[in-house]
């Protein structure tokens, strides 16, 4: 069996395994198991298929500590479903959540130590939390509201909607803030569910959440949308031969207006008999119609004629 199915593999069965133990100790519900093991379903399927596609056979460094991360967010996820039949157990679900976001700030340093960063690990790595946030966001959705809800659909929210505006598909250029407020939004709300604050401090903490979060997407949304592409009008590219073509065919009355008259004039001449005086006469009026516009050279005086045909 390859490595690429071996990874994965490996990752489904210490879900089970993390299931198994959960429901020896907490108790799991049938709800809680069915979670749990779709989630490790897909989570090997998608593994697998994201390293195919990048043409890798095996899991780096940072890519097994990203997958242990994963594989206490299916914890998590069992123990929130199973909270339908009663109130989750927070002594588990904390430590569970606070090791999860502790390895977030693992396997990034481990990537960039080991030199083997790469973007199907950055986007395992963002879709790991992205997931954590939607599933704490459902955890608090009963005490404070479903409004919190807002939070971990946000970015699915953005996704989608990229699928019917392109322009928020476009790469957005490096930001600090933006890295910040995605890992604050995992601390925020696992204080949340831990029931140390009052209600009100509660609803407070998560509020503030939220509105870094929106924050957070406004500023990119409105960046994509000042540097959409917009549209460009074709340029139509004429050959030179075609363009001279096109101005000699967009002018032909006009040549003919302007050779109608020496074309007539030269018809009447041809039609008077060549060597008669009218014709000699018709022919000299045609040539100095022909004649380009311009000044003409004054005649000779007499005296110069006459003298010009004396005999030397």
């Amino acid at each position: 069996m390859s490595t690429v199915r071996n990874g994965p593999l490996v990752g489904l069965a210490v879900q089970i395994v993390l299931l198994a133990g959960l429901a020896g100790t907490v108790g799991l519900t049938a709800a809680g198991w069915l979670a749990g093991l779709a989630y490790g379903l897909v989570l090997c399927g998608l593994l697998r298929r994201g390293l195919r596609a990048v043409g890798a056979d095996r899991l780096g460094p940072a890519d097994r500590v990203t997958l242990a991360r994963a594989l206490l967010v299916g914890g998590v996820l069992a123990l929130v479903v199973d909270a339908g039949a009663g109130p989750a157990p927070v002594a588990v679900l904390v430590p569970l959540t606070a090791v999860a976001l502790a390895l977030d700030a693992v396997d990034g340093r481990v990537a960039r130590r080991t030199g083997t960063a790469s973007p199907l690990g950055a986007r395992f790595d963002m879709e790991v939390d992205a997931f954590l946030i939607l599933v704490l966001s459902v955890h608090l959705a009963p005490p404070v509201g479903g409004w919190v809800l807002a939070i971990g659909g946000m970015r699915y929210a953005f996704v989608a909607a990229g699928w019917v505006l392109p322009w928020l598909r476009r790469p957005l250029p490096p930001r600090q803030w933006r890295k910040v407020v995605a890992a604050a939004q995992g601390v925020l709300l696992l204080i949340a569910a831990s029931g140390l604050l009052a209600p009100v401090a509660t609803t407070a903490l998560v509020a503030g959440a939220l509105a870094l979060l929106v924050e957070s997407f406004g500023h990119d949304v409105a960046w994509l949308w000042r540097h959409r592409p917009t549209a460009i009008a074709p340029v139509v590219v004429v050959p030179v031969g075609a363009e001279r073509t096109a101005r000699a065919a967009a002018v032909p009355v006009v040549r003919a207006e302007r050779t109608r008259p020496v074309r007539e004039r030269t018809a009447r001449a041809a039609a008077v008999p060549v060597g008669t005086a009218p014709a000699r006469l018709v022919l000299e009026r045609t040539a100095r119609a022909d004649r380009p516009a311009g000044p003409t050279a004054r005649p000779a005086p007499p005296a110069a004629r006459l003298a010009a045909h004396q005999p030397v």
